[in-house]
């Protein structure tokens, strides 16, 4: 049977001022009425019930997680003590799962993305189990055919077909690529042969663990401990214990560049994964002078902005200004170059440094 995880832990602080320490991207509404982590729950429906999906989160965003997706049992929305990367989320999930069913497929799908058509979505993923139901031993990525030359993304060189399933291929995986230099993403581009790493998985939860237990046998044996308390008293008591020990690795490193028989399945569907607030100009139409606008606003001889405010009631004016990001949320205004993207980071370890905490 079909399970899902929705990995949903990151801070998202590339969406700061509206995305901070208690309000993280994947509650963002963006683009759309539904939250980000509800999107990621409405794509699952008609693939996996909701008795068979699972939520792991940061433990501060249990209860907010919870909230989003009340369909979903609460002792499967999972709260990590601390962040410990991609693998242990990965290795929990899958140790859990599989002591419910031990012959579960399962899906693990970050919960920030925008994926469209859904219908395209469930068909890949419908493919997907198929495809795993034929070669257990198989972990299986989904590909992003490239839109453009993209540096932020990695890469997933194919080799030669290995399934065809629902009308999609899947390939034998010849190299992960990390994220590339200019040059290199072009000619990862012209080649044809290269897709964009989603980070969304299809794999067995036996095959998982087994590949833990083979590479990375503490994390796979701290995991099965977890997995053994979770019906006891003592379920949180050995979380607590067992997940902050767990090596800090991802899923990449962890377990798909160690496992032998790998594919990646072209997908039908437009991606993004949503990383700054130049995603909404991909998310939402433009106006006639290319502003995107989530705000009441009046420009005046301004092009290729963002505005976005909360406040509906508070208008913003800008008067020739060109490429920027104007975010006003709450108790802070953001005015950046939209394509600096390195400021923003450097400025909320500013916030830190400059004992400006509580703003983030």
């Amino acid at each position: 049977m079909l399970h899902a995880m929705i990995m949903a832990g990151g801070g998202g602080t590339r969406f700061w001022p509206k995305s901070r320490k208690k309000k993280p991207k994947q509650f963002l509404q963006l683009g759309s009425e539904r939250s980000l982590i509800q999107q990621a729950y409405d794509r699952l429906e008609g693939c996996v019930t909701p008795d068979n999906m699972w939520v792991i989160t940061a433990e501060a965003y249990r209860e907010e997680t919870r909230a989003h997706l009340p369909e979903i049992s609460q002792d499967r929305v999972i709260g990590e003590p601390v962040g410990r990367d991609t693998a242990p989320c990965v290795a929990l999930g899958a140790a859990l799962i599989h002591a419910k069913d031990p012959d579960a497929i399962m899906l693990v799908t970050p919960a920030d993305h925008v994926i469209e058509p859904v219908q395209e979505f469930r068909r890949a993923v419908h493919a997907a189990h198929q495809i795993c139901l034929d070669q257990p031993k198989s972990f299986l990525t989904f590909g992003i055919k490239p839109a453009y030359p993209a540096v932020g993304y990695g890469y997933i060189q194919k080799g030669p077909e290995s399934a065809q399933r629902q009308g999609l291929t899947a390939f034998k995986v010849s190299a992960f690529k990390e994220k590339p230099s200019a040059a290199v993403a072009q000619e990862f581009f012209s080649s044809g042969e290269y897709y964009w790493n989603s980070g969304i998985f299809v794999w067995k939860a036996s095959a998982v663990l087994e590949s833990l237990a083979a590479h990375k046998p503490e994390l796979h044996q701290r995991a099965l401990a977890i997995a053994e308390a979770w019906p006891t008293p003592q379920r949180e008591e050995v979380l607590q214990k067992e997940f902050p020990l767990m090596e800090k690795i991802s899923v990449d490193y962890a377990i798909m560049e160690k496992a032998q028989d790998v594919l990646v399945l072209q997908t039908p569907y437009q991606w993004d994964d949503v990383g700054s607030w130049l995603a909404l100009e991909r998310l939402q139409a433009q106006d006639a002078e290319d502003n995107t606008v989530a705000a009441r606003h009046l420009g005046i001889k301004t092009s290729g902005s963002i505005v976005v405010s909360d406040n509906p009631k508070k208008l913003i004016v800008t008067i020739g200004v060109k490429d920027l990001l104007i975010v006003q949320d709450g108790d802070a205004l953001l005015v950046a170059d939209k394509r600096d993207e390195s400021a923003l980071k450097k400025m909320v370890e500013m916030l830190k440094d400059k004992g400006l905490g509580e703003f983030l």
